[in-house]
């Protein structure tokens, strides 16, 4: 293909993502009125990570095209703002669930559709059906100071069928759905397939991963609930999969 992963504008900001400063970005509104600052999640994504990509490998820039999508889906709110999705065909699916627009994901919230269970209601640690975009940003912001950090750990195709498998992980150090905060590191692994048209503008997701890997973690500490609604794990307060810091 002619198109490549990496930006054809480099502009000064974020060495891990793109389409957060420069020219291309002076309209853009942002979810929380500001471009994200990743400086705290990339010190703990360098320290954790158990792979080093050489510069300019196609492991690299699939690492770096995957964090800049996952800050556009987390912080933008116009359709029109975003760079890495064509939003004429962009759908996003989880586990095989029936698949989700750019619209319906604007509106749902990246966590919650991240974030979908088939478990009963009352066996559910995070519930995606009651939370809101705002609540489950707040509730993994808290939980995770230090936010979530992402790495690629093997890329098994190229575009324009991105295949690849990755982990997530960040550490408790805040108190979860009434649960406190243990101190020890959450990580999970999945896949990710992403499609690309000839723009290397993303036209469909598809994730599978066990959510459980990163929930069960996060109820292991001595419930500490001020309430009868957080300790059911039913409170407003929702556990969001990426924030800005991931």
């Amino acid at each position: 293909m002619a198109s490549s992963l990496t930006p054809s504008e480099t502009v000064v900001g974020d060495k891990y993502r793109y389409h957060i400063y420069g020219e291309g970005e002076k309209n853009t509104i942002w979810k929380y009125g500001a471009p994200p600052n990743y400086d705290v999640v990339n010190k703990l994504f360098e320290e954790g990570r158990t792979k080093e990509w050489p510069k300019g490998s196609l492991e690299e820039k699939v690492q770096n095209f995957v964090k800049t999508w996952e800050m556009e889906i987390f912080h933008k709110i116009r359709v029109e703002d975003f760079k890495t999705i064509n939003p004429h065909k962009y759908t996003l699916s989880l586990n095989g669930r029936p698949s989700l627009s750019l619209e319906g994901l604007i509106k749902l919230g990246g966590y919650n559709v991240l974030l979908q269970t088939a478990l009963p209601e009352n066996l559910r640690g995070y519930d995606p059906t009651v939370e809101t975009s705002e609540s489950s940003h707040k509730a993994f912001t808290t939980t995770f100071p230090r936010g979530f950090a992402l790495e690629i750990v093997h890329v098994y195709s190229g575009p324009p069928v991105i295949v690849y498998k990755f982990r997530h992980w960040a550490f408790m150090e805040g108190p979860f759905k009434g649960h406190a905060p243990t101190g020890e590191m959450i990580q999970f692994h999945g896949v990710g397939i992403f499609q690309v048209d000839e723009a290397m503008k993303l036209e469909k997701v598809e994730f599978f991963y066990d959510s459980g890997e990163l929930l069960g973690g996060l109820l292991n500490g001595p419930a500490v609930a001020t309430d009868a609604s957080e300790a059911s794990g039913n409170s407003t307060l929702g556990c969001p999969f990426l924030d800005k810091k991931f």
